[in-house]
């Protein structure tokens, strides 16, 4: 008897603990170390800074745990994708996966490396014109990685899962411990006019947040993934919720809001090297970076997924080519290739702060509608893998914050969101072309 998967199949290979160091490694990343500044400008004091990371945190797992009931009773390659077509129809499932393939993979992905070029600039000593050079060079790399089969790319985030808690742990620690400022109490004395309010606050820890859904992407790849799904994503986002909180109190025990205010997206870099000086601070930046490039690894590992779902489907233009698995480890090889090209793009053309925010934006309208799915499943099915706690109180409020999020940012910058979703809505016409197109071919 053949044992093997099928030639146009991805393989069932993901564990829990893959799953879980994939949830943990795409959160941690380069939101936590590099938004502090921003927060901060929004919220106006340390006391609602360290809220605003908390309320984003409770956010996200209510998101969570809403994700894993829907998750866990459809565990197929594509992730929110496949939840938003099957909840309300073939349309909106589209613009659900293009929205991720065009807008919010890239720009997150362009975000992330974005955010970490500064560091690898100021580690190796180079100026400002080799941050897009040394990002295009770490993201063409990792996505090298994921050519080969995906437990290459599981391992990769494994190890870096466990190698980011070394920078975490010591700015905890020492900040916590050595730290001399209050925590707590402390207002900026130059307040930051044009940093929003605190809904724009909590949208940008978001950001720091962001990333737990994409294991839903995985769901095909899964062992048992009616189980291993939901609790991947739940003990995921409580334990970032845990590090944020503390990791933002020991950065606010350490640096003055002042100073943070000034050093801006140079905060953490400041910290590690007072805290452990030119030597030490240079390891725990590369800790950093290495952290960063965990959570590049995770998004260029699930990404690719939806192009592949969607090409599968054939709902994208040149399908059969981005649909094209690599014969030995089954991985998407064009579609990786896809998510990496457009990503330069985003890299060249967007500010990674800016492109930030946009791209949370973008997913919380996605996020909001499967989160209403919950309701509907709930009237069509009584069995279920796993059930929401507290339902509907956890469902409710990963809504409305959801709503509270997106109302902020349109209030807060018109224009990028109108541009960002002009480029979902013009997937419309793209859809209509494609499927006139096959379905001729398929006539003649």
């Amino acid at each position: 008897m053949n044992n093997q998967p099928p030639a146009d199949k991805l393989k069932r290979s993901i564990g829990f603990w893959s799953a879980l160091s994939i949830v943990i490694g795409t959160i941690i990343g380069s939101g936590i170390f590099f938004k502090q500044a921003s927060v901060l400008d929004s919220a106006k004091t340390s006391t609602m800074t360290i809220f605003a990371w908390v309320l984003g945190g409770i956010i996200t797992l209510t998101g969570g745990l809403t994700i894993a009931e829907i998750g866990a009773q459809m565990p197929y390659t594509g992730g929110l994708y496949v939840y938003i077509e099957r909840l309300y129809g073939r349309i909106a499932g589209f613009l659900a996966g293009w929205m991720q393939v065009i807008v919010y993979g890239p720009a997150i992905i362009a975000s992330v490396a974005g955010f970490m070029s500064i560091l690898m600039a100021n580690f190796f000593g180079l100026s400002s014109a080799w941050r897009i050079p040394l990002a295009l060079i770490t993201i063409i790399f990792i996505g090298i990685l994921n050519f080969f089969d995906n437990k290459v790319g599981s391992a990769f985030s494994v190890i870096t899962t466990i190698g980011k808690m070394i920078p975490i742990a010591a700015i905890i620690i020492f900040g916590i411990f050595w730290g001399k400022q209050d925590a707590f109490g402390q207002t900026l004395s130059q307040i930051n006019h044009t940093g929003g309010g605190f809904g724009v606050a909590v949208l940008a820890t978001l950001f720091g947040y962001d990333g737990w859904i994409l294991i839903a992407t995985l769901g095909g790849e899964m062992k048992n993934p009616q189980k291993v799904l939901p609790k991947a994503i739940i003990l995921g986002i409580t334990a970032v919720l845990i590090v944020y909180t503390l990791i933002t109190a020991g950065i606010l025990r350490f640096i003055p809001v002042d100073m943070i205010h000034r050093l801006g997206e140079n905060t953490t870099a400041y910290l590690a090297t007072k805290a452990f000086g030119e030597i030490g601070g240079k390891l725990l930046t590369a800790g950093i970076i290495v952290s960063m490039m965990g959570t590049l690894n995770g998004k260029i590992i699930t990404f690719p997924r939806i192009v592949y779902a969607m090409a599968e489907r054939k709902d994208i233009p040149f399908s059969k080519f981005l649909s094209f698995l690599t014969p030995k480890g089954k991985s998407p090889l064009t579609a990786t290739a896809l998510i990496v090209g457009l990503a330069t793009l985003m890299m060249i053309f967007f500010d990674p702060d800016h492109l930030s925010d946009l791209c949370v934006f973008t997913i919380y309208c996605f996020y909001v509608l499967a989160f209403f799915g919950i309701f509907i499943l709930r009237k069509k099915h009584n069995h279920r893998p796993f059930s929401t706690p507290l339902y509907p109180l956890v469902p409710i409020i990963a809504i409305l914050g959801g709503l509270y999020i997106i109302v902020s940012e349109i209030i807060n910058d018109p224009a990028g969101v109108g541009l960002f979703l002009g480029m979902v809505i013009i997937g419309l016409p793209i859809l209509y072309l494609v499927k006139r197109y096959y379905s001729k071919n398929t006539i003649n």
